[in-house]
């Protein structure tokens, strides 16, 4: 079915720009205006550019509504989010606007400042009236709200680890990420190796002290008391002074970069040499971090291609109308290993 505007039925030439418009300023037929506009495969690549430069230029605005009538969708994907300040989410968010705008849908973002129930049922509501055709949940804590009602019929990917509802997830393998920087630090000779985890609440948290907890006891070596930040650098500064004062300590895993950042400045202001005293080592690899002194050894996510497979099982749901598993889709992770880690200063 191939829709065509009432500019192009009237040839008007005043107003609002039609797709006749579009189609003289591009060299193409009203029809492939159309095909463009509802996204479809049968345009060659410079035909396309020609035709959405021309859009751009125009200001032309494709008929939502007839195009939803023609493909059965709206050509927008929901997405909710909170924390949106931090760096892996907003590495996420640009890794499935990237994805979605590849795949011809336009994003709608619903933001939620703090994860209250009243906030979350909000963002749903929204979301759920603005005609869009699937939703991606950043962070899945905003599931954990009770008696929540997605908006019925409509397919929901979350970019988490949280597997306690029932949506496909992507998330960093978590797990093997903070396995990789324990071994990492017991190969180089340490006894054992201390942690600065996320917050309990945190589902990335758990999995990440699971995992060091884990590691320690299959390599048979003493688990320390773990230590708990909230994910800023000011926590790892706090809980970096009382790791700074025990002689004892000389490798320490932080659950995230900025608390390895706060870490490492109370290292130093204690006296404790980086890596010569005290290895340390991160998680998630920010761009900052190749830049600290020393520079950081750290788990690297990739968190765009986080988002990108978000993105790739919905538009997957929506071309077989088929719901995708409720399963864990985990995107590997990689240790970076630079001059913060080392061999323990006795050997």
């Amino acid at each position: 079915m191939t829709i065509l505007d009432d500019g192009a039925r009237s040839g008007r030439g005043h107003g609002a720009p039609s797709m006749a418009d579009v189609a003289r300023l591009a060299g193409v037929s009203p029809q492939t205006v159309s095909r463009v506009a509802n996204n479809r495969a049968n345009v060659e690549g410079a035909t396309r550019e020609r035709v959405l430069n021309a859009m751009r230029a125009l200001g032309y605005q494709p008929n939502i509504a007839a195009r939803a009538l023609a493909t059965g969708r709206f050509g927008t994907i929901g997405l909710i989010s909170f924390s949106l300040g931090s760096h892996g989410n907003m590495r996420t968010l640009d890794g499935v606007a990237t994805a979605a705008r590849e795949a011809g849908f336009s994003i709608n973002l619903a933001g939620i400042t703090t994860p209250t129930s009243q906030e979350v049922h909000r963002a749903f509501a929204r979301l759920g009236t603005q005609a869009v055709d699937g939703i991606v949940i950043v962070e899945a804590e905003v599931l954990d709200t009770p008696s929540l009602l997605l908006p019925p019929g409509i397919p929901v990917v979350v970019a988490d680890g949280h597997g306690g509802h029932d949506h496909p997830r992507v998330d960093s393998d978590q797990a093997d990420g903070a396995r990789l920087a324990t071994e990492h630090l017991l190969g180089l000779g340490h006894r054992t190796v201390w942690h600065i985890a996320g917050p309990p609440d945190s589902h990335s948290a758990k999995h990440r002290h699971a995992a060091w907890r884990g590691t320690l006891e299959r390599a048979g070596r003493p688990v320390p008391q773990v230590l708990f930040g909230d994910w800023t650098a000011a926590s790892g500064h706090r809980l970096g002074g009382y790791l700074a004062a025990r002689p004892d300590v000389t490798a320490v895993f932080a659950a995230n970069d900025q608390m390895a950042l706060g870490a490492l400045h109370a290292l130093h202001e204690a006296g404790r040499r980086v890596p010569h005293d005290v290895s340390l080592a991160g998680f998630d690899d920010m761009p900052e971090s190749a830049h600290f002194w020393p520079p950081l050894t750290s788990v690297h996510q990739d968190f765009t291609r986080v988002g990108r497979v978000c993105v790739d099982i919905l538009v997957e749901q929506l071309r077989t109308r088929t719901p995708a598993p409720a399963v864990l889709h985990p995107v590997p992770v990689e240790l970076k290993i630079r001059a913060s880690t080392g061999p323990p200063q006795a050997l």
